[in-house]
Parts: C-alpha cells; structure tokens; sequence
C-alpha cells in the first residue's frame, strides 16, 4: 500500500522560513531573499535566468539559494509559488505587464487622463495584493499589542508621514495615550525618554528606509516598548526590532510608487482596534 506524499511547505511558510534565517545568509542569497519576498507573485511565473537578472547574480547563485532552504532546485522551489497563482494575483501581474509594456514601448502620447487610469488601476491592484497576502496572524497580533497597551506612539518619516499622521487621528478616537513622534526641530530623540515599558509603537517605513524611523523604533524597544512594524520585507531593519511586523507592498506607476495599500492597511488596523475596544460611533461635528 502506497503511503500519502507529506505535503509540502506553502509560499507563506517558506516566506516566514526565508525571514528567520536571512541574517545568516551571504550577501548574494540576501538579495534573492528580499527579491522573493518582494515579488512573490512573479516568482511562480518567471524563469531562473529573469530572477537572476534581477538580483544581479548568476543563475547558480539562484539553485544554491533553492537548495540552502531544503529544495532540488529552482523548478521545486518555483513549484509552490505557483500554486493557485492565476486565482490569487492576475490583477496585479496584469497591472504590472502593462506599465512594463508602456515604459518599453517609450511612449510620450499619455493623456493626463490616462495616467490617472493607470495610477488608480495600480492601487487597486495593490489593494488585491495586499487582501491575499495579508498575515491573519501577524494582524491578530498586532491588534492584541494595541489593545493591551495604555499608550501608543506612532513613528513614521517622508513618504510614510501621512500614514502616521492618520493614525495619530485615528487612534485619538480611544481612550489610550496617543503620541505622534514628528521630529519637529529634530527633537525625536528627545520625545523617545517619555517611552515607558508597556508602550506600543507602530513604526513605518518602506525601502530605502528612514534613518529617523528606524533609530525612534530601536530607542523605544530599548525602553521596553513593544513595536508593530509596517513595512515591505520582514527582513527590513525595521522588522529585526519589532515584535510583529505587517507586509505591504505598494504598486509603482510610472516610477511614483502608491500609499494607497499602505494607507488602507493602516485604516483596517485602526477598525480592528476599535471592534475589539467596542467604540461607540461618534460622528464629528
């Protein structure tokens, strides 16, 4: 009698795997890890010589990277981002084929119009993304960390302020202690010596990623705070510090790279929070 064949590891799973061990990854199999992550939904489709390319490594580098983490080689490797693929991620694969098609063809006929299209299909592509890929653990988690806690800082520099700036909003709608660290006349450093033990810091930062950020999140977990990460790897600098990290990553149209799934992760983060609180509606006048 046959036996069964022991399933074997999903995308997700070897993602997570990818993430514990990065640090101890040469400096060729870091690039391929982070480009893994980063675009998982290519992997399934691409050939080893495209990854390759990409990494800027040569295709042996690729097959020792498959074989570092328990597989054959590349195919076995590729075999389980592929699975369920079409279902989960043709809109952004789609999104994406097209502005390559747009930027190889050197078009300079685009209508404003027709950039704005292109922008707003980006970020719903992004949006798609993000609702498939989204760590229901890691968002539990975090929600948990909020709810916990009596007062939450909220870290975030350049292009990640806004999201910082809504949540700073948003959570003043509950009853905790809510601290926006602005950097305003480069006093961030300063406002990390009111961080107790207990605080939960919500920290953002993309690629390449804000020194500020990153120097406010590592003083407040050296202070006893606990942080939530909200950020495009769990190998960025910022994930290392926190004690959950949740993965978005937003789409790039014609080099301007979108907030919206970030913006619309941030936003979720906050309903949960006030589900779990039970918040009464109050409209603002």
């Amino acid at each position: 009698m046959a036996t069964a064949k022991t399933p074997g590891p999903t995308a997700d799973q070897t993602i997570k795997r990818i993430s514990a061990e990065y640090e101890s990854l040469s400096k060729q199999l870091k690039v391929i890890a982070l480009h893994i992550e980063k675009n998982r939904d290519h992997v399934g489709i691409e050939g080893i010589q495209e990854m390759a390319r990409q990494c800027g490594v040569q295709p042996s580098a690729v097959v020792r990277f498959a074989k570092h983490f328990g597989f054959s080689g590349f195919s076995e490797l590729q075999a389980i981002f592929r699975e369920n693929l079409s279902r989960q991620l043709a809109p952004s694969r789609n999104y994406k084929a097209r502005i390559r098609d747009l930027i190889e063809s050197g078009s300079s006929n685009l209508s404003s119009v027709d950039i704005a299209k292109e922008f707003l299909a980006g970020s719903v592509a992004g949006m798609h993304e993000l609702e498939s890929n989204l760590d229901a653990t890691a968002f539990k988690k975090a929600v948990d960390l909020l709810t916990e806690s009596d007062c939450i800082w909220v870290a975030a520099s350049r292009r990640s302020f806004p999201i910082a700036a809504y949540l700073d909003y948003a959570l003043q709608h509950t009853e905790k202690r809510i601290c926006l660290v602005t950097g305003l006349g480069s006093m961030h450093q300063g406002q990390m010596r009111s961080v107790r033990k207990g605080d939960v810091m919500i920290a953002i930062s993309f690629s390449p990623y804000a020194e500020e950020t990153i120097t406010v999140a590592k003083a407040a977990t050296e202070r006893g705070a606990k942080l939530v990460a909200i950020s495009d790897s769990r190998m960025s600098p910022l994930s290392k510090l926190a004690h959950v990290t949740l993965v978005v990553q937003d789409n790039s149209t014609l080099g301007f790279r979108s907030l919206s799934s970030t913006m619309g992760l941030a936003q979720s983060l906050f309903i949960a929070l006030a589900y779990t609180l039970e918040l009464p509606y109050k409209p603002t006048t």
